[in-house]
């Protein structure tokens, strides 16, 4: 599944989508219900609209997007609901380049430069993997971004008891990617399949 998703992504960098499930009788068949090959959990960012970059349809994927990718109850609450409600084989954390919220959470580690109000809730959950990142000499925020959604997969295994459990019996797979905007192009960061 993953190589397929990948594949989706070779076609969106290369100017050559194929839009696949786009159309009204894609439409009527989702009327009965959703059956997503995938869950992603993505940044909010405008400029990561996950369906495109991986050139999939619409009931294709289960998309979750919180800024930074962090995870809260509700979160993890949608991921459960992916894989034990809907069947999804396979969940990936994506991040991305030029990530706004990993930006400020290492301008909150490096600079003590903390922001006021609640978005500083998304910079206490990504600081953990700013230091993780530098502790490993790793620093750079192309690093931080890959780290940070490495941490992140790790801690939806670690923490999701149906996620933990598809892993363990192998119904299950979970991917880290970043997306690079310079080239459209998606990569690996770590992947449990």
């Amino acid at each position: 599944m993953w190589q397929q998703l990948l594949d989706g992504n070779a076609r969106f960098a290369d100017d050559s989508v194929e839009r696949p499930h786009s159309d009204r009788n894609r439409r009527e068949e989702l009327r009965g219900g959703q059956a997503p090959v995938a869950a992603v959990l993505s940044c909010s960012d405008s400029r990561v609209p996950v369906e495109m970059l991986f050139d999939a349809g619409l009931g294709d994927i289960f998309v979750i997007r919180t800024a930074g990718g962090c995870v809260d109850a509700a979160v993890s609450g949608s991921l459960d609901f992916a894989v034990e409600t809907l069947g999804v084989s396979l969940v990936i954390v994506l991040s991305h380049e030029a990530c706004g919220a990993v930006g400020a959470a290492i301008d909150a580690v490096d600079k003590a430069d903390i922001p006021i109000g609640l978005q500083r809730v998304f910079v206490e959950k990504i600081a953990p993997s700013v230091i993780a990142a530098k502790a490993r000499g790793r620093g750079a925020r192309a690093e931080v971004e890959k780290e940070h959604a490495g941490i992140t997969a790790e801690h939806l295994i670690d923490r999701i008891p149906a996620i933990q459990t598809g892993v363990a019996d192998g119904t299950l797979g979970v991917v880290a990617a970043r997306y690079r905007l310079e080239d459209g192009r998606v990569e690996t960061v770590s992947q449990r399949l």
